[in-house]
């Protein structure tokens, strides 16, 4: 069994020393805040609180890439490294604040999402207007000002590599932030196309807005550029993206069967909350290729209803187990994280980073939340 992900985050000081990267920028953040205006203080207080129950995943797939790479354990390029792991989760903050909105989404890590926050505030000052579209205009922009945020912290952290390893890290990080806005345009287009026509076609649709929608960010990205900052030619570096795709791949996958059978006291968020958010995932596109006519007729019916009883859940959740989609999800995911941790294990790159890194993906692939 692999070690617990908490311990792995921790190893080598990494979660305390991402934890005060990101303590520093949000306290001048705050301070340009306060200098702007009055009452702004709402905004980087809630990054805080969001940003606090993070598990630095991400950051610690770059980390732990940047050893297997040959990187050392103290000096400047490791402290670089350490402010890219910031950037990613101020990034990944950014990413969060506009898919609740977007999703109309609750609940976040077991507490109310921005938007649902701002509005209430509106709510318990009796300001003017209108509440809802408060909270999801104070929500957008405090996505936006993650978003500077995560390449702010970048810059600081690239400003102290050697210029051309630099450049190469610019370009990737940029890139990744490109794919996350585009992979969320996929997102909302694929709920709005027709659904269900075409079960083979639909999965296809799906695994691409999930490798450019999260995959790739979640775990390739990173990985990429942990072995960039630690000097790796592009043959090695084309060597940890295809570790890395998969391992995202096979994440999000995970991701997408915990939103309909995830434990809410694990996930933080409702029992069938993708159900009735209406997502559109491999999950679903199988439950239709696989199911019988009741089955995507009781889909046709519910999915997509923000209304849905616990009993239509537990309804849909039978008939998705029943068709066999939830085994087929499963089965995929291993082939997926299989291949990659094969690819991991037969490299040559350095002790422990790769046993590390190897860990990291197991967690990443088998966790409840």
């Amino acid at each position: 069994m692999p070690a617990a992900a908490t311990p792995l985050v921790d190893l080598e000081n990494l979660r305390t020393d991402v934890d005060a990267a990101l303590r520093a920028h949000l306290d001048r953040l705050r301070d340009e805040a306060v200098g702007i205006g009055a009452g702004t203080t709402a905004l980087t207080e809630h990054v805080s609180t969001l940003l606090a129950g993070g598990k630095r995943l991400r950051a610690a797939f770059c980390y732990w890439s940047f050893r297997a790479h040959g990187g050392a354990a103290t000096g400047p390029e490791r402290d670089a490294v350490v402010r890219i792991g910031a950037a990613l989760e101020l990034f990944q903050a950014a990413a969060l604040l506009h898919d609740d909105v977007m999703d109309a989404s609750d609940t976040r890590r077991g507490m109310p999402t921005a938007h649902r926050v701002f509005a209430a505030r509106h709510e318990d000052n009796a300001w003017t207007g209108d509440g809802e579209r408060f909270g999801t205009a104070a929500a957008i922009l405090l996505g936006d000002l993650c978003l500077v945020a995560c390449q702010r912290e970048a810059a600081a952290a690239l400003d102290a590599v050697e210029p051309a390893v630099a450049r190469t890290a610019r370009d990737l990080f940029d890139t990744m932030t490109s794919e996350v806005v585009v992979g969320q345009y996929l997102d909302v287009l694929v709920q709005a196309e027709p659904w269900g026509l075409d079960p083979a076609g639909d999965e296809e649709r799906a695994r691409t807005v999930l490798r450019s929608k999260s995959a790739r960010y979640s775990v390739e990205r990173p990985l990429t550029l942990g072995a960039v900052l630690a000097g790796a030619d592009p043959e090695q570096v084309a060597a940890i993206s295809a570790v890395g795709l998969p391992v995202g791949e096979a994440f999000q996958l995970r991701d997408d069967l915990l939103g309909v059978f995830g434990d809410p006291a694990v996930t933080g968020k409702p029992a069938g909350d993708d159900l009735r958010e209406g997502k559109h995932t491999v999950l679903v596109a199988r439950t239709l290729a696989d199911g019988d006519d009741e089955a995507r007729a009781l889909l046709a019916k519910h999915l997509g209803d923000p209304d849905l009883s616990d009993a239509d859940v537990t309804a849909l959740r039978e008939t998705i187990t029943a068709s066999g989609a939830v085994e087929d999800v499963e089965a995929l995911i291993d082939e997926l994280a299989t291949g990659a941790l094969g690819r991991l294990e037969a490299s040559d790159l350095r002790s422990p980073g790769r046993e590390v890194l190897a860990d990291l993906a197991r967690v990443a692939v088998n966790r409840r939340a």
